[in-house]
């Protein structure tokens, strides 16, 4: 079998030769950090993104099959982006600048984590009909022509290396990246109409988009949402209204896809997802992408039993042990075998891989991932 196929048939609960090991990247220090110890070329540590071939290149001398990431989406964000610009430099090395979402956010020397928001040109209902509303529209340019779109037809047909995938963008996640969580939090308060009128806007798009994807004959494997709307207690938004407003997007857009055969809908959540996990289910969304172990020690096995076989995972692989010795890390495999056993699950280092990583303990676990399972 082919990484495709297996991948398929671990999440369609059928029969398979291996598991496939799965990563999802890594930090730009933990890179960097390679090539100085001379597991890689600087070229290397400069051009690995996700799915890349650079990235291919590394995971082949690590032991990864490949990376979980969509292979084509359109564009679902703004367009045209807002013009970056830098408002203010301080003594200290940090700076306050505004990006292609509209948001402003001060930026801290030396920190490779989100910067902070501390302001948003999204400050109400003339601001979206202004600046936002008319570059969220559906536009022939947010895809490819009808002949590029042939083109990536064919190119995902023919991957053998990792399943097809297709973004289907952010209902939610989007539209926080151009507010912040503090004003979007206070728009439902204040403005319920401009509220529910950015989602619709926000989900209309998406919808289109696909549409466009799937009636151009690309069948991917599956279908990806990018979202990042929980954070360690559980989500950003009350799941009553997020099931409310948001849900009836999502059931659209599954709904499509099934129409097209696709029945796996994959989702990148970060933070305990639990209160909102079964309204992703009732609306078509069954693949959590990743189970964050995590302080709240996220786990597909609860989900099973409350859920049953319709949930399915890729993640919950506790990346931390590959700071640590081999010990730690035969014993997080340990830890993983009963869940691998549950099926429908493929076992993922939680989002990036960091720079504390050791090298030799990543092909340390590829190696004995491959043997065991």
């Amino acid at each position: 079998m082919n990484n495709r196929e297996r991948t398929m048939a671990v999440l369609n609960y059928e029969k398979y030769d291996r598991l496939p090991l799965v990563h999802f990247g890594y930090w730009g220090e933990l890179l960097q950090k390679w090539h100085r110890e001379g597991h890689i070329t600087k070229e290397e540590s400069e051009t690995c993104w996700d799915g890349s071939e650079t990235d291919k290149i590394i995971g082949a001398k690590l032991g990864w099959d490949f990376c979980w990431t969509s292979q084509y989406g359109a564009h679902n964000g703004l367009m045209p982006a807002f013009e970056y610009k830098i408002l203010e430099k301080r003594p200290d090395g940090s700076e306050i600048h505004q990006n292609g979402n509209g948001l402003i956010e001060e930026k801290k020397p030396g920190l490779s984590s989100i910067p902070a928001t501390v302001g948003t040109l999204m400050t109400g209902r003339e601001a979206w009909e202004e600046l936002y509303k008319p570059r969220m529209q559906p536009d022939d340019k947010r895809c490819a022509t009808p002949e590029e779109l042939a083109k990536i037809k064919d190119r995902l047909d023919s991957l053998t290396d990792r399943p097809a995938g297709v973004s289907a963008g952010s209902l939610y996640g989007t539209i926080r990246d151009m507010l912040g969580v503090e004003e979007l939090s206070y728009l439902y308060a204040d403005d319920e109409d401009l509220y529910v009128e950015i989602i619709d806007t926000v989900g209309n798009l998406c919808y289109s988009n696909a549409k466009i994807i799937l009636e151009s004959g690309i069948k991917p494997d599956f279908l990806h949402f990018w979202e990042d709307i929980c954070f360690k207690n559980g989500p950003l938004v009350n799941p009553e209204i997020f099931k409310r407003y948001v849900a009836p997007h999502y059931k659209k857009i599954t709904d499509l896809g099934k129409k097209y055969g696709v029945d796996i809908v994959s989702l990148d959540c970060d933070g305990c997802i639990d209160k909102l996990v079964p309204i992703w289910l009732e609306n078509g969304v069954n693949t959590m992408f990743p189970i964050e172990v995590g302080t709240w020690e996220a786990s597909i096995e609860p989900w099973r039993k409350e859920y049953g076989k319709e949930i399915l995972g890729v993640g919950g692989m506790n990346k931390n042990v590959f700071a640590l010795d081999f010990n730690a890390v035969d014993k997080e495999i340990e830890r993983l075998r009963p869940l691998v056993e549950l099926g429908g699950f493929i076992p993922c280092p939680d989002h990036r891989i960091p720079p504390d990583a050791k090298w030799d303990n990543i092909k340390y676990y590829c190696d004995r991932m491959r043997k065991i399972f």
